[in-house]
């Protein structure tokens, strides 16, 4: 349980001998003032009482407003819901003003993404903090064109100056940790709304991007209100305030006879594009792994005719065989095995296995490199749908259909909730609605 005293201060005392008196709010060993802005001389305080002496001129006074005070940090720490340490009790005094901006805030949390190896996470929301400072830098004369060629050509300097190494993630980090140009009080519905607008318009997004930031910046106000930083007056979500509503899409899927197009596509080996084939049948052999999974597979994830398979978006386990054709891949590259430094598949045959962020940038280059020549084997094909990197799994959802049971292909997919499996699978299975159309029109 916290302590919370009036205490004066007497390592700041001053020129005129008088001391600042601070609120000490202290548990656990860890302690944190709260400076009231009064100062008194040590002979008309009263260290037991927590109070001044009645030799001090206003000293009524001055003890009704230290009792306010007082009471004010004590309801802070006994009303709040959750525990509360002494830095946030300190914050919450402060007021909904707080001592940080919401590029601090948002920094803050990068950073330890970052530090924690989340390379995906902590470079998207980072890129949020920069479409923000071209909102706020925004120039309301300039015409459209002026103004989103501007915007990618500083995003173009900034991957360019990345690339040869004369600006770091880091960098950028540091700089949005100094910016105090928004506060969490600007944020309101009026901000949120004309936001939207701007990423829509000048930064070309869709809804679902649009949607992800609005969700970033709602995950930063609860943090920064549980710590006290702003107040919960000023919250720009919910009730009849500034809703997220995250809206469904179609989720289209190969058919069985498209995938047979794929697999009897003949191309030169040891390609890129033959290479992609490859992995993209494979990560449709297994379910529709994840494209940046499979190309992180190793021969030492193999074991007894079986996959041994980690998810890296939330890490569940999985065994899975080694199917007839997902054997008739791996025979390809059995050859490979030491060119490839232990990989199945080439891209990775580099990389700084000790240096997770080399992992993360090469995984991703692949990825787009993948998504690249997908698109060239779709044409290859003639087969008139969007052929990327997660329509493996899409396929493989479309192919199963109704036949598989739910728990199984929770199983498969690796979800956490059979919820979240019967939303995802519900995508692909449309016979119900088929008949009960049928029924209706065919009269």
């Amino acid at each position: 349980m916290a302590i919370i005293k009036i205490v004066l201060r007497k390592n700041m005392i001053r020129k005129d001998k008088t001391i600042p008196l601070a609120i000490r709010i202290s548990e656990n060993y860890k302690t944190n003032y709260k400076w009231l802005g009064q100062y008194v001389l040590e002979k008309d305080w009263d260290k037991d009482a927590g109070r001044v002496k009645k030799t001090h001129p206003n000293a009524k006074k001055l003890n009704n407003f230290l009792l306010k005070k007082l009471t004010e940090a004590n309801d802070v720490y006994f009303d709040s819901k959750d525990k509360i340490t002494p830095k946030q009790v300190k914050l919450k005094l402060k007021g909904a003003g707080g001592s940080k901006s919401f590029f601090n805030v948002a920094s803050d949390r990068i950073k330890s993404k970052y530090e924690r190896d989340v390379f995906s996470v902590a470079k998207s929301e980072l890129s949020i903090l920069y479409n923000l400072e071209e909102f706020l830098n925004h120039n309301n004369s300039q015409e459209k064109n002026v103004v989103i060629n501007g915007i990618k050509e500083r995003r173009k300097t900034r991957v360019s100056k990345g690339r040869k190494g004369e600006h770091t993630f880091m960098d950028s980090v540091e700089h949005f940790k100094k910016n105090k140009s928004l506060k969490f009080q600007d944020i309101n519905e009026s901000f949120l709304d004309r936001y939207k607008d701007f990423c829509a318009v000048y930064l070309e997004q869709k809804t679902r991007t649009i949607t992800n930031q609005l969700i970033f910046i709602r995950t930063l106000f609860n943090k920064a209100i549980k710590n006290g930083i702003v107040d919960s007056k000023f919250y720009p979500f919910g009730g009849e305030k500034e809703k997220i509503r995250i809206g469904s899409s179609h989720k289209i899927g190969l058919i069985v006879n498209e995938v047979e197009q794929i697999e009897l596509l003949e191309l030169e080996p040891d390609t890129s594009i033959w290479h992609t084939k490859n992995v993209w049948l494979f990560a449709f052999y297994f379910a529709g792994i994840r494209i940046s999974d499979a190309i992180k597979l190793k021969w030492s994830d193999f074991k007894d005719g079986r996959l041994f398979y980690v998810m890296n978006k939330n890490e569940k386990p999985l065994s899975l065989k080694v199917s007839e054709k997902a054997e008739v891949i791996l025979e390809y590259y059995k050859q490979e095995k030491d060119d490839n430094n232990g990989f199945i598949f080439p891209f990775l045959k580099d990389v700084d296995e000790s240096d997770t962020e080399d992992i993360f940038r090469k995984t991703r280059n692949a990825t787009k490199l993948l998504n690249k020549y997908l698109k060239r084997i779709g044409d290859m094909c003639e087969i008139d749908k969007n052929l990327s990197n997660h329509i493996a799994r899409h396929s493989f959802g479309n192919i199963a259909g109704n036949k598989i049971h739910p728990r199984m292909l929770q199983k498969l997919y690796r979800h956490s909730d059979l919820k979240t499996t019967l939303i995802y699978q519900a995508n692909f299975i449309h016979e119900e609605a088929d008949d009960a159309l049928e029924e209706v029109i065919n009269f």
